[in-house]
């Protein structure tokens, strides 16, 4: 039986990654301009690649389980 991949939990880690990048580049465009933006920015970025890692992780673990539950071919 193969394991169906959870691409919900992979589409919120890509919408994530996404939301990280612009904030990265929202902290790029303010870094001279605006100290306080520019942190609040690479904060948000930095929640959002959290996010986007334990998506990552919990379909990684789901696909491991599932592996070892498998029955050995001997």
């Amino acid at each position: 039986m193969t394991q169906q991949i959870d691409t919900n939990a992979l589409k919120k880690a890509e919408a994530a990654s996404s939301l990280a990048k612009d904030m990265i580049t929202m902290a790029i465009e303010q870094s001279a301009a605006n100290q306080t933006m520019c942190e609040e920015a690479l904060n948000q970025a930095s929640n959002e690649i959290t996010q986007a890692q334990t998506a990552i992780n919990q379909v990684k673990s789901a696909l491991q389980n599932a592996k070892q539950a498998q029955p050995q071919a001997k």
